[in-house]
């Protein structure tokens, strides 16, 4: 097995961490993922895009939920360990809708996935999220991993072991955190989602059409500032 070994800096000290993975190692033959396309539930839809969400995932969290499928053993297993993954570049509309499955997407490359599995690492999640996403934008699988790539790059963490002890912590403290390390961030700009239990499970960047940091339209959802949220650790 060809090993990559990506070390975050919260590995080597306390407070911001960079957008990496604490440790990564990349399986000899990467999964060929299945073609995805429009379907009835979820309809091909051609609109102008307005703005884009920048999706990250708390991977313990999914990992704590997602255990035992198969589907899940690059990013839970083979001892790999995430903080935050990237879900992905999600170009929005000028309204409520957003466009997705423009047009039809070819299986990517193994070079491609490979590149990006250590960012995404789900074979199948890269195909929907080009096929669903990418393929609005009108570029190619290798640019659009490349565009979302660069923003998740420069995404910095506060101490998520600290916040994770913290009693009674709030999406408003939380959020004040996250905009904290990462200066021309501010908690409007971004919107936090959790489970039915409060557990973290995603942040959501809200971006112009230049990709500079935008406050998030009130119909983008997520978690009131008031409420409870909690870390899961994963250990």
């Amino acid at each position: 097995m060809k090993r990559l070994a990506l070390f975050a800096a919260a590995t080597l000290m306390p407070g911001v961490a960079s957008a990496q993975a604490y440790r990564c190692a990349l399986p000899a033959e990467v999964p060929t993922p299945r073609a995805e396309g429009p379907t009835a539930r979820e309809p091909r839809r051609v609109l102008p895009i307005g703005s884009y969400t920048l999706a990250i995932s708390w991977s313990p969290q999914f990992c704590r939920e997602a255990s035992g499928r198969a589907s899940s053993r690059m990013q839970c297993g083979n001892g790999n360990r995430f903080g935050f993954t990237l879900h992905g570049l999600w170009p929005d509309g000028r309204g409520r809708e957003w466009p997705q499955y423009c047009r039809s997407a070819p299986v990517l490359s193994e070079q491609v996935i490979r590149r990006n599995l250590c960012v995404t690492p789900s074979a199948q999640l890269l195909q929907h999220e080009y096929a669903k996403h990418g393929t609005c934008m009108g570029i190619s699988p290798g640019a659009y991993f490349n565009q979302a790539s660069r923003l998740f790059a420069r995404l910095r963490y506060p101490d998520m072991e600290a916040l994770s002890r913290r009693r009674g912590l709030t999406v408003g403290q939380f959020s004040q955190a996250f905009a904290r390390a990462n200066p021309g961030l501010s908690p409007a700009m971004f919107r936090v989602t959790a489970n039915r239990a409060g557990w973290l499970d995603e942040v959501w960047l809200c971006l112009d059409t230049r990709f500079g940091y935008r406050n998030c339209p009130a119909h983008q959802g997520g978690r009131a500032a008031s409420q409870r949220l909690r870390i899961w650790r994963g250990r």
